[in-house]
């Protein structure tokens, strides 16, 4: 039997096509992003037996389409906070593909590197580099054990680092292979845009943002917005164990490293 206590990661979309990560420690949950249909994501909760009552906030990473689709008619419809910064709110004010907008009394502004809780657990949000109206990291503390999430990553920067370094458990985007993705079917304008420093992480960008920065104490690495047409999980694990075979980091050789499903819903235990 699981132990309720335990930290749960449910993964119902990781990708284009509509992200959506629920967090839970016994009965308070967190959910970080719906870019998933409202009338999908109520179906995961059934099927997983889970309450939607124990869902204390909303976490909002960024205002694409594939990140926010729902925020508005699952908050609204559900009273749930939603927690991010003022420009996302602003940005998703101002997506007309989110119809559904969030209850002003719903809006909760968070500043970067200010903690702040949502039920028990301790967030902080940090900048994030991409093409859209602010992006955020978020670093989240459950009693004693930290976990660090970021997504649409164009680059690596001083502070995504300071986070990553802090962090037990890590949920880290690996958009696409650079092989992949020059050979592939995006036209050069859209390659340029993944490809600079404010559109998506490479698998080995990310690799090396783990070989060289990752905590010692990192104990699971899960990568999340893979690319259908650019990337493949088990290239994203085989790059990523070459460059941490290669960093000399003999601690990491045994984390274990998952590529979420872009479509199926998962169930992690932490």
């Amino acid at each position: 039997m699981e132990n309720d206590e335990n930290i749960k990661l449910y993964c119902f979309g990781s990708g284009s096509s509509g992200n959506c990560y629920y967090l839970k420690k016994g009965k308070s949950g967190i959910i970080i992003d719906i870019g998933i249909s409202h009338r999908k994501l109520k179906k995961f909760f059934s099927d997983y037996g889970l309450a939607m009552a124990d869902i204390r906030g909303i976490l909002v990473s960024h205002s694409h389409t594939d990140h926010v689709r729902a925020v508005g008619a699952f908050s609204s419809a559900m009273r749930i906070p939603v927690y991010t910064t003022q420009q996302v709110h602003e940005g998703m004010e101002r997506n007309f593909l989110m119809t559904k907008k969030i209850l002003k009394d719903d809006k909760i502004i968070v500043n970067y590197h200010s903690k702040f809780q949502i039920g028990d657990t301790g967030i902080i949000a940090f900048p994030v580099p991409h093409d859209s109206n602010g992006n955020n990291g978020y670093l989240l503390k459950f009693g004693d054990e930290t976990l660090c999430f970021l997504t649409d990553v164009g680059a690596v920067t001083q502070e995504i680092i300071q986070y990553v370094s802090q962090a037990e458990y890590l949920i880290l985007e690996a958009n696409y292979d650079r092989e992949m993705l020059q050979n592939g079917p995006y036209s050069d304008f859209l390659k340029r845009r993944i490809q600079s420093g404010s559109g998506h992480l490479c698998n080995e960008l990310a690799g090396q943002l783990i070989a060289k920065h990752s905590s010692s104490k990192i104990r699971k690495i899960w990568f999340c917005h893979l690319s259908e047409e650019n990337n493949h999980p088990d290239l994203v694990v085989k790059t990523i164990k070459e460059i941490i075979a290669n960093s000399g980091r003999k601690e990491l050789i045994e984390v274990p490293l998952i590529p979420l499903k872009r479509t199926t819903p998962q169930c992690f235990e932490l």
